[in-house]
């Protein structure tokens, strides 16, 4: 495990001053984003009282955002929780590792980093269709490593296109009717997963991190090309397609999922299976 302190020296980058990174979520994205966000936390309940949360980071847009609203959250005095961020290490290069701890860094964010060899794993491991194989892994490691050190809550960065592509994958792939839900039971039972992003849209967290000159990382994968499923980026771009030509059909495929009538879904089992 590597304890990340803001004192380490690491190369500069481009990043807008920090007060006017966090202040921004509060004004320029004060609709868009921290509204949203804030809508999620309330209406499903997320963050209550003693409430000790981790949030995974994984050095990607969308968990560096996650981040920045939980410290603003926390100014909130009637709120009283707890939160630190941790990171898998699945193998960074150290090129990547280093651009990661710079964020860190800049952001003003305090990570725990538990270097893995999942990677190497899985590649040797799964060696047509090692992604399945990684993401399982890092599932059940981060898991449990959250649970040994005491935290009884977990936050994922997905967002609302994260819900919807989801959605469809699942019905043209796997011939099931499931999503991501803003809450749900980890493995164990032992453990809540949290999805606070669950409203806010990828455009505009993507507006966020450019406008802010945040150097997020992609997955930074090190397994060679070819390997990894096309699927999400498939249905992405078919979303991204459907949505010029019919405006509104992202909003229809979210809502699908909160309106199903089960008077005419045949096959439905209660509590067949945990949707994670």
């Amino acid at each position: 495990m590597i304890n990340l302190k803001c004192d380490a020296v690491l190369p500069e980058c481009d990043m807008k001053p920090l007060e006017d990174i966090e202040n921004s979520i509060t004004a320029e994205y004060k609709k868009s984003i921290w509204a949203k966000f804030l809508k999620a936390v309330n209406e499903f309940g997320l963050v209550k009282d003693g409430d000790k949360i981790a949030i995974a980071i994984s050095g990607g847009k969308d968990s560096l955002l996650l981040y920045k609203l939980f410290q603003r959250l926390k100014k909130d005095k009637r709120r009283n929780f707890e939160f630190r961020a941790v990171n898998l290490n699945p193998g960074f290069k150290k090129e990547d590792l280093d651009n990661f701890k710079n964020n860190l860094l800049k952001l003003d964010i305090d990570c725990e980093i538990f270097d893995t060899n999942i990677w190497k794993i899985a590649n040797e491991k799964a060696k047509d269709y090692p992604c399945f194989l990684c993401a399982k892994m890092r599932r059940g490691i981060l898991y449990k490593k959250v649970e040994e050190y005491g935290y009884n809550k977990l936050a994922l960065g997905h967002h609302f296109d994260d819900v919807i592509e989801t959605t469809l994958i699942n019905i043209f792939y796997s011939g099931s009717v499931k999503t991501m839900t803003p809450e749900v039971d980890s493995t164990s039972g032992k453990l809540k997963v949290i999805r606070p992003l669950i409203y806010v849209e990828e455009k505009d967290i993507i507006n966020y991190t450019k406008k802010n000159g945040i150097l997020a990382m992609n997955c930074g994968c090190t397994i060679e090309a070819g390997k990894t499923s096309s699927k999400r980026k498939e249905v992405k771009d078919l979303l991204s397609d459907l949505e010029e030509k019919h405006p509104g059909i992202k909003k229809s495929v979210f809502n699908s999922m909160r309106n199903i009538n089960l008077n005419y879904v045949y096959g439905y089992e209660k509590e067949k299976e945990k949707n994670l």
